[in-house]
């Protein structure tokens, strides 16, 4: 975010459930199981669980609010979406042993598994195995994951979006689909919820690419619209050379208010989902949000700071959301 099956063919999942273990498995051939014993698919979701509290402290702490079996649920999908984004940051890291076209192997390999994993079978990889487990509980479409994918290739492919509509597609499918996806875990009770998902999506993504515009560049890649940066009289170049003056500041808050006209927008379809996923969406809401928040108190440094929300900040807002969940 390899023709080597590295961590995606049959990867030991051990005792501690660590991530980087199973990523650095060097099994050569696929494995599947007959049947799931209990162990095995505790240590799964465990991997999954672990994947989110290293990688995602924001989703891992709103999930906290989520039934057992709705969390371990979305701390699977969560896993995988991570997954198969690090692929591509790896292969930016270590470019003599992961090309494009390895890693697009590798990809294609996930497609295959997903295949396997909704015709019923149960390829032996942590991420597989938990879903193969969630998929007896919840429908999540086949084409959400693969669409989820088809995102994460468009960064071996794409480094530059020219427009806003440009970008949206990116977004859309490398986190709206994530909120479809989960929304089939949350439940809810009108389908209009899943409009809401996409707007929520969205708004998230663009916080991200927001908070990491100084780590992206030193990727080579720009997510900003370069029509937004023309509109501003910003250069590429400005970025890559960090500087942070009135036109940065006034193009960051063109991007943080479009980002906010999102979240806002999405608000409305917390309420459409089920009572007891509600301050779970509620809390990640307002938490990711606040990251632009944090953005404007460092005065747009995104070069050399990284905005996040500390503890503290995530606690702060608990006894509000919890009593407009409760009054709802």
């Amino acid at each position: 975010m390899h023709l080597e099956q590295k961590a995606l063919v049959n990867p030991a999942v051990p005792k501690a459930a660590d991530p980087d273990a199973a990523l650095n498995s060097t099994a050569q051939r696929r494995r599947f199981l007959s049947e799931i014993d209990a162990e095995t698919l505790t240590l799964a979701y465990q991997y999954c669980s672990k994947v989110s509290w290293k990688h995602a402290k924001t989703f891992y702490f709103a999930a906290h609010f989520l039934p057992a079996q709705k969390r371990a649920s979305v701390h699977a999908v969560y896993a995988l979406c991570r997954y198969v984004d690090d692929l591509v940051d790896r292969s930016e890291e270590s470019r003599q042993s992961l090309t494009k076209e390895k890693i697009a192997a590798l990809l294609d390999q996930w497609r295959s598994d997903l295949d396997l994993c909704y015709s019923g079978m149960i390829v032996d990889h942590p991420i597989m195995i938990a879903w193969h487990d969630m998929l007896q509980r919840y429908r999540i479409p086949k084409s959400l994951p693969l669409e989820l994918i088809d995102g994460v290739c468009m960064d071996l492919q794409v480094s530059r979006y020219q427009t806003f509509d440009d970008l949206y597609v990116y977004c859309y499918k490398v986190a709206s689909v994530v909120g479809l996806m989960t929304s089939e875990i949350f439940g809810y009770s009108n389908k209009d919820a899943l409009d809401y998902a996409v707007k929520l999506g969205i708004a998230m993504q663009l916080t991200n690419i927001l908070r990491d515009i100084g780590e992206d560049a030193c990727k080579g890649r720009i997510y900003l619209p370069l029509e937004d940066l023309k509109r501003f009289d910003y250069s590429e170049q400005d970025i890559f050379n960090r500087v942070i003056d009135t036109r940065f500041k006034a193009l960051m808050q063109f991007q943080i208010e479009r980002a906010r006209r999102y979240y806002t927008e999405a608000d409305a379809g917390i309420d459409l989902l089920s009572k007891d996923s509600q301050l779970a969406v509620h809390v990640s809401r307002v938490n990711y949000s606040k990251i632009l928040d944090r953005i404007e108190k460092n005065h747009y440094d995104v070069f050399s700071r990284r905005a996040f929300v500390s503890l503290t900040g995530k606690l702060v807002s608990l006894p509000y959301l919890w009593l407009r969940t409760v009054l709802s």
